[in-house]
């Protein structure tokens, strides 16, 4: 075909079904990319084509996946994963063993080769290491990091009587149950952001784990859209309810629960939930978690479930009422030993102190029922965060920790065709993570250069830290957001005018042509579209001291304990006692603030492996320069470190003469460096 030339009119692209004529804009060419030599399709590391862009990653991901049935890709130290959704024979015990011991490049691209490196750069280089398994929803981190997790346990046998490493994989179908729920995406979605550390002893073997947990998806207990089902523990729950050991729990199937039935279809194909249930039980035994224990976690579950269908009634007015006799009142207040009557009272009433005087008022029925789900989302918060300390507990064994590698596990990025809070502050997490990853590949990496005033065309990346300053800059959305929640007269449509009014000129925030209730965000990864319904009830995430007291009278200690930390203070950090605060005292954490402090935690704990940086220093490239620099040209080689797959550029500047002819000193060690 024939080459373009500036100022050419047409372009000659020659297409696997015939020649195609493209015209162009002679002054501004806007020329499709370059395709890579056929060669280099279907390459196992991404680094390796000749053209890395979007279309030649796209093409090289779907020609392994399509035509060799390949899920995994490297891109350099990152590995790329495609979600075949369906179970592969990949992962057995034969296959860890095959990559245990072997360098990153030497074997097919896989995740367990990725387990392999940071288990061994842990004594390498004396450092704790971490795995961050990101993506979007459905993408299939979850799976990723359990098999992750499984490699350690199998190649770090501590031969000790304690199962340890049964006992860490055992945790993960518990906390599935209680934190993964269905949604239009996923079938098995983690609706909270996980951190396991697998801790080891000075020979390596495990010796326990600690699990944080981030970011819990409260709401979901309360509400699930069209399609969607809450949290797995609930259905399993209902599958079993006419063992006797459920009997005194009173439990409905599934679909006349209105806390299980509000999303419609109840079922996900291939899953057996009360299978399920099983494993789940089997799992709190290998634990140690008691029956007793068990009993009472079933016990609060059922609870919520009743909670959810307590009719509440309008009374005219603005008046709420519950039917006197309500069954499943009455079944909620047994299972938890708590006052009926109290539940009642402050479900429909609020106390209002004034200067002179304290007054109880009715209030409507969508407040009422607002207080109910603010209940049943604060018991469930609190009774995950007690399985999970449980499980912490069972899983640290006596030793000493010498060292550990992080596995992170949190919510990919998500769109769906109605977006909220939730869906904002998953997306806002994943901001933060793409922006860690920028700093440890990009930013940091090029500012060492140019400290070193070495030679350096910049790479130029997304930089995403724009968007994070919309989001949580002063006068950002989350600012104004935690302003609006300030004042008992706010609401979703004062705030959302605000930020129209203080963000109109961001080019990263955008009005809808077509809606007065929503707001736009530029994602890295998308254009989202957030609906501002909502969004300060669960920024405020209000749970009124009345009915806090009314549980932690229970009768029930597993229950009131709690509630019990809560006593000396009208702070709760994931929720608020309202009471009426002098002007310009802010009388609760926000749900956002409370979110913000965790992923900063998270973000910092993360250590890259970053074994390159050693290999080659900014010292080493400047040697190599001085030894050159007298030559004339600008021409850069690339070079590949052969052991890690890993591209180096040096910004030689040789004569005319072929770069095959440069001789390099052999003092310099470059044994591990190849041309290419």
């Amino acid at each position: 075909m024939k080459d373009f030339h500036f100022g050419d009119n047409i372009l000659e692209l020659l297409l696997e079904d015939g020649t195609h004529h493209l015209p162009v804009d002679p002054s501004n060419p806007q020329l499709p990319p370059l395709r890579n030599p056929d060669i280099l399709v279907g390459e196992n590391d991404l680094t390796a084509l000749s053209y890395l862009h979007e279309p030649a990653v796209l093409h090289n991901l779907k020609v392994r996946f399509v035509e060799s049935r390949i899920i995994y890709t490297y891109c350099g130290i990152i590995l790329v994963a495609v979600n075949p959704y369906k179970q592969l024979h990949v992962y057995g015990d034969a296959i860890i063993h095959a990559y245990s011991g072997q360098n990153m490049g030497d074997m097919d691209p896989h995740i367990f080769a990725v387990a392999e490196e940071a288990y061994k750069q842990m004594p390498r280089n004396q450092k704790n290491q971490s795995i961050i398994v990101s993506g979007e929803s459905g993408a299939g981190k979850t799976v990723s990091a359990r098999y992750a997790m499984r490699y350690f346990a199998v190649v770090s046998k501590s031969g000790s009587k304690t199962n340890v490493e049964d006992k860490v994989l055992a945790s993960n179908p518990i906390t599935e149950a209680i934190g993964n729920a269905k949604t239009t995406r996923n079938d098995n979605s983690s609706r909270f952001g996980k951190y396991t550390e697998i801790g080891f002893d000075r020979r390596y073997r495990i010796i326990g784990a600690n699990m944080r947990t981030y970011l819990l998806e409260k709401s979901r207990v309360v509400f699930q859209a069209d399609n969607e089902r809450n949290y797995h523990i609930f259905y399993q729950m209902c599958s079993c309810a006419h063992l006797p050991e459920f009997e005194h729990l009173r439990l409905l199937a599934a679909d006349e629960f209105e806390y299980t039935s509000m999303g419609g279809d109840i079922r996900i194909e291939g899953v057996d939930d009360k299978k399920d249930m099983e494993e789940t039980r089997q799992t709190f035994s290998l634990l140690g978690l008691k029956e007793d224990f068990q009993s009472d976690v079933f016990k609060v579950l059922a609870a919520i479930l009743h909670l959810g269908n307590v009719e509440i009634r309008n009374s005219g007015d603005a008046h709420s009422s519950v039917p006197p006799g309500d069954p499943h009142l009455a079944a909620f207040c047994e299972l938890l030993s708590a006052s009926a009557e109290g539940l009642v009272r402050w479900l429909c009433h609020r106390r209002i102190v004034l200067v002179a005087e304290t007054v109880v008022k009715p209030v409507p029925k969508e407040r009422a029922v607002s207080a109910r789900d603010a209940l049943a989302k604060q018991i469930y918060a609190h009774l995950f965060d007690c399985i999970i300390k449980r499980i912490n507990t069972a899983l640290q064994v006596p030793g000493q920790q010498h060292a550990f590698i992080g596995v992170l596990d949190i919510y990919g990025f998500e769109t769906f065709d109605i977006n909220s809070f939730e869906q904002f502050c998953i997306n806002y997490a994943n901001e933060k993570l793409q922006q860690q990853f920028n700093l440890h590949v990009f930013k940091l990496e090029q500012e060492e250069y140019m400290r070193e005033d070495i030679p350096w065309t910049l790479i130029d990346f997304y930089d995403n830290q724009p968007v994070i300053d919309l989001i949580e800059a002063k006068m950002g959305i989350l600012d104004l957001l935690d302003e609006e929640c300030l004042f008992p007269q706010g609401t979703d449509q004062s705030w959302l005018q605000k930020l129209f009014n203080y963000l109109d000129a961001n080019p990263l925030f955008e009005k809808p042509r077509l809606s007065n209730e929503a707001f736009v965000i530029q994602h890295f990864a998308d254009k989202v579209e957030y609906q501002c319904t909502g969004f300060l009830e669960k920024n405020r995430d209000a749970l009124y001291e009345e009915l806090v007291d009314i549980l932690r009278d229970s009768k029930f200690p597993f229950l009131a304990n709690f509630f019990q930390e809560e006593k000396q203070s009208s702070v709760n950090s994931k929720g608020i006692k309202v009471r009426p605060a002098r002007p310009g005292v802010k009388a609760f954490n926000t749900e956002t603030k409370h979110f913000n402090l965790q992923i900063v935690k998270i973000l910092n704990s993360y250590t890259p492996i970053d074994d390159f940086e050693k290999r080659v220093t900014s010292s080493f490239v400047r040697k190599v320069q001085s030894l050159l620099h007298d030559r004339d040209g600008s021409t850069s080689q690339l070079m590949l470190d052969s052991d890690y797959r890993f591209q180096v550029t040096f910004p030689y500047r040789p004569s005319s003469q072929a770069l095959e002819l440069l001789q390099v000193p052999s003092s310099l060690h470059l044994g591990f460096l190849t041309r290419i």
